[in-house]
């Protein structure tokens, strides 16, 4: 059975994330402390995506990149992840190509349509 999702969001949820995307990902961190009590916190990951892999299926995964004090920073999410708490789109920008390795070399800015 399929189901029928807007435009504008995914199954999951989130915004339809897409290569070109400035987003901010929220993922809940599990972490011990010196006494050995798990916590549970929220991280933010902010960057571009540069890549979606797999479409819609379950195991589909978003690779996103940052530049973090002058070093490139890449992580991958599985969309369906249950860690992963919520997704915030911040800019779009105009991008022909789905997979975007080559902005890792690339110094100019891309043309940007800011969402909010």
């Amino acid at each position: 059975m399929t189901t029928k999702t807007s435009a504008n969001t995914s199954a999951a949820g989130y915004p339809e994330v897409r290569p070109g995307m400035t987003i901010r990902v929220h993922q809940k961190i599990k972490e011990k402390n010196t006494k050995g009590e798990e916590k549970e916190r929220v991280q933010v990951f902010e960057g571009m995506v540069i890549a979606r892999k797999h479409g819609l299926e379950k195991g589909a995964t978003i690779t996103v990149r940052k530049v973090s004090e002058g070093v490139g920073v890449e992580r991958v999410y599985p969309v369906y992840s249950p860690n992963i708490v919520k997704i915030e789109l911040k800019k779009i920008a105009q991008v022909r190509r789905a997979k975007l390795d080559y902005l890792k070399t690339y110094k100019k800015k891309l043309k940007e349509k800011i969402v909010k």
